[in-house]
């Protein structure tokens, strides 16, 4: 069942009226669908379909838990019967990770408000963790209730087959085993009855017009030790917060934390230091499945500043476990813990071309005689408006015009599908060239949107070369293959 069409009827049976549009929005790395629908009076709501029924009734369920509790998370205003879609408000277009891209870009040096919007963000997390616990039934929760030695073995053994074995590290297998063994056992020594929000990061807080905080991505919540949430939140890979901003959120999160219970500060921080080695290795076992075995370039960018962090804390003192420590001495120890090794070999160049179907379609230089031909003209054509005519699909005004538009976004979208799917066999077929061509009227306006997204989209997701030919515009941009 086509996900866009499915949420269109959903709305329809809520509102009683069709969108004007039904935009797709960018996602994380789940299998999970997200829509910005629209009415004619330019209001929206958010469109979600996601694979599993159980996570969605987990997700539902706990937005309804917190919102009983006055905490800041969605409102969720529809359910289909089949119970694959729900439909819910709509918090804007801006989270705090976009928020603070300044201060993580210049690499950690955060400005006043960056650091504001920090603090009050882990300010939040012990309400969710004391108050949400509260009167929550955790048999809700997806996929297991609780934190528990299974899914920290789980985790550790992602990060050995994903990480480790690919990273060429020598290790003893049981005696790695015996350790991880003992490490879950330290971790899950007293599981609390607090509530685990299990992705409390950037991407998952959200502001809204007013500058308000809302909490989204709940649904793997579970019962499980405060530790694991303040770990993933201050030692996030791509963050770079200094120790210094790092010590100064953590005394933020302590100082709310009080509010419910008394905290013995050296046994907070002896359990914290070991859930954040635990959060370091999960999280390179993520990005290595992530980043080599599904060829997601932004995935192996981050597996450098995840080492950082892991020599940042063994700098602080050794593993309790002997043999682990060995391995990850490894890891941070040689050339190749910078990992050129985790960036994939990708011989494969994709050409892109925009063009006027008035001058002829590009021919295929590189002999393999083909590739993709899409017709763009189907779109609305800003070209046809006095204010957009002398102006390309690079400029700001027209990339306005066709986003808002969303005619265009919903061409890409099944062009990447395509592109994607295309690419990712090229790759393990050792190809080299493949090209794609987006002509219109002009060549001037909507296919060269469309050739600028679709080249920029293959970079950032594949880190492969893509050689870019705004033909009637006589442009030319080359997108390196990643180191």
């Amino acid at each position: 069942m086509d996900p866009q069409h499915s949420l269109i009827q959903l709305y329809q049976q809520h509102t009683g009226h069709t969108p004007v549009a039904c935009l797709p929005i960018t996602g994380s790395g789940s299998n999970r669908k997200y829509y910005r629908l629209r009415n004619d009076n330019d209001e929206s709501i958010i469109g979600v379909w996601g694979a599993s029924v159980e996570e969605n009734r987990a997700f539902i369920y706990l937005a309804q838990h917190f919102a009983n509790k006055k905490l800041p998370v969605p409102r969720v205003l529809a359910t289909s019967e089949d119970g694959l879609c729900y439909l819910q408000n709509d918090l804007g277009e801006v989270s705090l990770f976009d928020a603070i891209r300044q201060g993580r870009e210049a690499g950690g040096q955060y400005g006043k408000r960056e650091i504001d919007l920090l603090r009050r963000t882990i300010a939040w997390l012990p309400r969710f963790q004391m108050e949400g616990a509260h009167g929550l039934d955790f048999t809700h929760c997806y996929p297991q209730p609780e934190m528990d030695v299974t899914n920290v073995l789980f985790d550790l053994n992602y990060f050995k087959y994903c990480f480790l074995k690919p990273s060429g590290a020598d290790f003893h297998e049981m005696k790695l085993e015996n350790d991880f063994r003992q490490m879950a056992e330290d971790l899950t020594d007293d599981r609390g009855t607090t509530f685990l929000y299990r992705d409390f990061q950037a991407r998952n807080v959200m502001l809204d017009s007013k500058g308000n905080l809302w909490f989204i991505d709940f649904q793997g919540g579970r019962r499980g030790p405060v530790y694991y949430d303040v770990a993933s939140f201050l030692w996030q890979a791509s963050a770079h917060y200094t120790p210094t901003l790092r010590k100064e959120l953590l005394e933020v999160y302590l100082q709310a934390l009080q509010a419910y219970k008394a905290v013995d500060r050296d046994v907070f921080y002896r359990q914290l230091r070991l859930w954040v080695l635990f959060r370091l290795l999960q999280v390179l076992g993520a990005y290595g499945y992530r980043g080599y075995f599904e060829r997601k370039n932004h995935f192996l960018q981050s597996i450098p500043p995840a080492l950082d962090n892991l020599r940042a804390w063994l700098a602080e003192g050794a593993s309790p476990y002997l043999h682990l420590n060995y391995v990850l001495k490894q890891l941070i120890a040689t050339p190749e813990s910078d990992h050129t090794l985790w960036y994939p070999e990708a011989p494969l160049c994709v050409r892109i071309f925009s063009f006027s179907y008035k001058k002829g379609i590009p021919a295929d230089e590189s002999g393999n005689g083909g590739g993709y031909v899409f017709d763009c003209r189907s779109t609305h054509n800003p070209g046809r408006y006095e204010p957009y005519k002398q102006l390309t699909g690079m400029d700001k005004p027209v990339i306005d015009f066709l986003e808002k538009d969303g005619e265009i976004l919903t061409f890409l979208d099944s062009v990447y599908r395509l592109a994607d799917a295309h690419i990712e066999r090229y790759i393990q077929r050792g190809f080299t060239h493949l090209m794609f061509a987006f002509g219109c009227t002009g060549g001037q306006h909507r296919s060269v949107y469309s050739g600028q997204h679709l080249a920029e989209h293959i970079h950032q997701k594949y880190g492969i070369k893509v050689e870019l030919i705004h033909r009637e515009q006589n442009i030319r941009q080359t997108f390196l293959p990643q180191p």
